[in-house]
Parts: structure tokens; sequence; C-alpha cells
């Protein structure tokens, strides 16, 4: 299975280096259209997503990982990024409809 990044043009540089496709995407928008094609292709298992572009579509984000488990969707932080708690318990909580 292969593993696709998508984010700036600085994160998708740095996912290149160790060898793993990337594209560039410039809106939250734009990545959201292209999770929607990458969900179809049979090859994919992970989608590393830039955490920059995640933040605006994580309800859509979790819409979609609730019906299409594979590939997983990861959100890695961005280049320059500041810390953000994260509650997965409360993802899994909005994935699993509880």
């Amino acid at each position: 299975m292969k593993i696709i990044a998508l984010g700036s043009r600085v994160f998708i540089t740095g996912i290149r280096l160790v060898g793993i496709e990337g594209l560039k995407v410039d809106s939250s928008k734009e990545a959201l259209e292209t999770i929607n094609k990458l969900i179809k292709d049979k090859e994919v298992g992970l989608i590393l997503l830039s955490d920059d572009l995640s933040k605006n579509i994580r309800n859509k984000l979790n819409e979609i990982r609730s019906k299409h488990p594979i590939p997983l969707i990861y959100e890695v932080p961005a280049p320059a990024s500041k810390k953000e708690k994260f509650e997965y318990r409360d993802m899994l909580k909005q994935i699993l409809g509880v």
C-alpha cells in the first residue's frame, strides 16, 4: 500500500526526503477534494495531512474516517506549527457516533 502526504510545498519537500509521495495542496478545500479522490484508490493505505490544512475540515475528516477506515488519515504537524493539544478520545467518539 502507498503512503501519500498532502500539504504545502515546504511540508511536501520534507516528506519526499524520506521517500514518501507528496501532493501539494494550497487550501483545506483542495485537501478535502484530493482526499475524496484518494479514498477511491485501493492502493492508498495512509494519507498524511498537514495539520494547518486539517484544522478547518476536521469534522469532514471525521465523517470520512467513519465511513472509510482505509486509508487511514493522519494529521501531521506542519513546519513551524504550534503544538496543539488533540483529544483522540473525542475524535473517536465523534467517528463512532457516541
